[in-house]
């Protein structure tokens, strides 16, 4: 099987009941482990990302990370952090934003992006895209344009792309 044709979903597995009751987690540390599963994910990203010629690739806390840095050192491009609260040494700026239940808040360094950057936000996952938006709204905030926002997964039944206001694209998708 061929990078082009490996299925991602078989890389991936569903943890029943974690973190609490009733929850049905995708697990992607499965995926991150196998080479050549990690190295098609990346390609597949990196194409889906290239068309929208980012300046900067941002990675929301922690899993994005993983997801936005090796992508944005194959694609020659910078990485911003987008952290919890008190994370980031130095001035930050953030936003808070509504949860299903109580607040939360997104920052990341006050110079991290310029004015007119073009910036792609990466994730692993993309729920119920709360926090999605957020990230999306804090760069727009610092002056950046958003042309794209990528995950690994998307879990549709949650309607979190509705949402988000630029284009998204995810590599899998889950229904339930």
């Amino acid at each position: 099987m061929t990078t082009e044709t490996l299925d991602l979903k078989d890389h991936i597995r569903g943890i029943p009941d974690f973190p609490k009751p009733g929850i049905l987690f995708y697990d992607i540390s499965t995926l991150l482990r196998h080479g050549p599963a990690w190295k098609a994910a990346m390609a597949r990203l990196a194409a889906i990302i290239s068309p929208h010629k980012p300046d900067l690739l941002a990675g929301i806390e922690s899993r994005g990370f993983l997801v936005a840095a090796p992508l944005a050192l194959e694609l020659g491009l910078g990485f911003v952090m987008l952290r919890k609260p008190r994370k980031l040494p130095g001035l930050t700026i953030g936003l808070n934003y509504a949860l299903e239940y109580g607040t939360d808040r997104i920052e990341m360094q006050a110079d991290a992006v310029e004015k007119g950057q073009r910036v792609v936000i990466l994730d692993d996952l993309l729920a119920t895209g709360g926090t999605m938006a957020a990230a999306i709204s804090l760069l727009r905030q610092a002056g950046a344009e958003v042309p794209c926002a990528a995950a690994l997964i998307e879990l549709t039944f949650l309607k979190g792309r509705s949402r988000i206001d630029t284009e998204f694209e995810a590599l899998v998708s889950y229904d339930e």
